[in-house]
């Protein structure tokens, strides 16, 4: 079978996505770089689920919205989201809804991966809505990051199982974040049937929202211990730590609803950047 990274190297850059029995085969492409002034936009190729929006925004900064244009991802699909920012240029990237994962033709997983570049001096932040695990479906989603040494990220994803009195479909999940060439994290999350445990008390103790804010930069202050956030309550909590190839945090949190996973990133991210 060709997997995902196969398929964005052999097709044209301008090639539409390949509609099959057995799924969807997309890559978008979003490129931004500094012109000595602001940050432009010189590609933005939309593809099959990705509809690419220039936004609004105040100062230098560029900022791409992207829109779905048909469900997606569901069983079988292959879809690329492939976002650099060069050196020097300042973007932020987001969805405007929710991520749905369904059902689709086939029990085959799909397959939804984000590649992110960041160049020297330049900054990223990667927000996207939450991603929905909807029951029956099986999704295998993959953030890989290639962070020059004086790059900076902020990077949010949040993962729902389940809508609304529902059990999650199978959701695999990978963060793969290097900087300067070393592997600064590599973090593997699996939910679902058929992985064992991943309801119980050591894993999500019953909730069904989890959530990652990872912050990367040359600024960011790691001298203080790991943080628990809300530590005892029933309503969710996270831990916002150090990673130990230094000038990173990453928070991870867990929680019964969207919007209190949010709020408890947000106070995470607010932690962050206290002096």
């Amino acid at each position: 079978m060709t997997n995902t990274a196969q398929l964005a190297e052999h097709q044209p850059a301008n090639a539409p996505s390949a509609h099959t029995p057995d799924g969807v085969w997309a890559t978008a492409r979003i490129r931004a770089a500094h012109n000595g002034r602001v940050t432009t936009l010189p590609q933005l190729r939309s593809d099959g689920p990705f509809h690419l929006r220039r936004m609004r925004t105040n100062g230098n900064a560029a900022a791409v919205g992207i829109i779905g244009a048909m469900s997606a991802p569901l069983g079988g699909d292959r879809l690329v989201l492939d976002i650099t920012a060069e050196d020097r240029a300042e973007l932020e990237v987001t969805t405007a809804a929710a991520t749905l994962a369904l059902r689709g033709p086939t029990t085959e997983a799909a397959t939804y991966d984000v590649r992110i570049t960041v160049g020297e001096h330049a900054s990223l932040r990667w927000l996207p809505q939450p991603l929905i695990s909807a029951a029956g479906s099986n999704l295998r989603q993959t953030c890989t990051v290639e962070l020059a040494a004086t790059a900076r990220l902020v990077l949010r994803e949040e993962q729902l199982l389940g809508r609304a009195d529902e059990e999650p479909g199978h959701l695999v999940n990978r963060i793969l974040v290097r900087r300067a060439g070393r592997t600064l994290l590599d973090q593997h999350t699996a939910y679902g049937n058929p992985e064992p445990g991943w309801d119980g008390p050591a894993v999500l103790n019953g909730h069904r929202a989890v959530g990652q804010l990872l912050l990367v930069g040359p600024d960011i202050d790691v001298r203080h211990d790991p943080v628990l956030l809300r530590e005892g309550s029933n309503d969710g909590c996270a831990v916002l730590a150090p990673l130990a190839g230094g000038s990173a945090l990453l928070a991870t949190a867990v929680a019964p609803t969207s919007s209190v996973l949010r709020e408890l990133l947000d106070e995470a991210h607010a932690h962050a950047l206290r002096k």
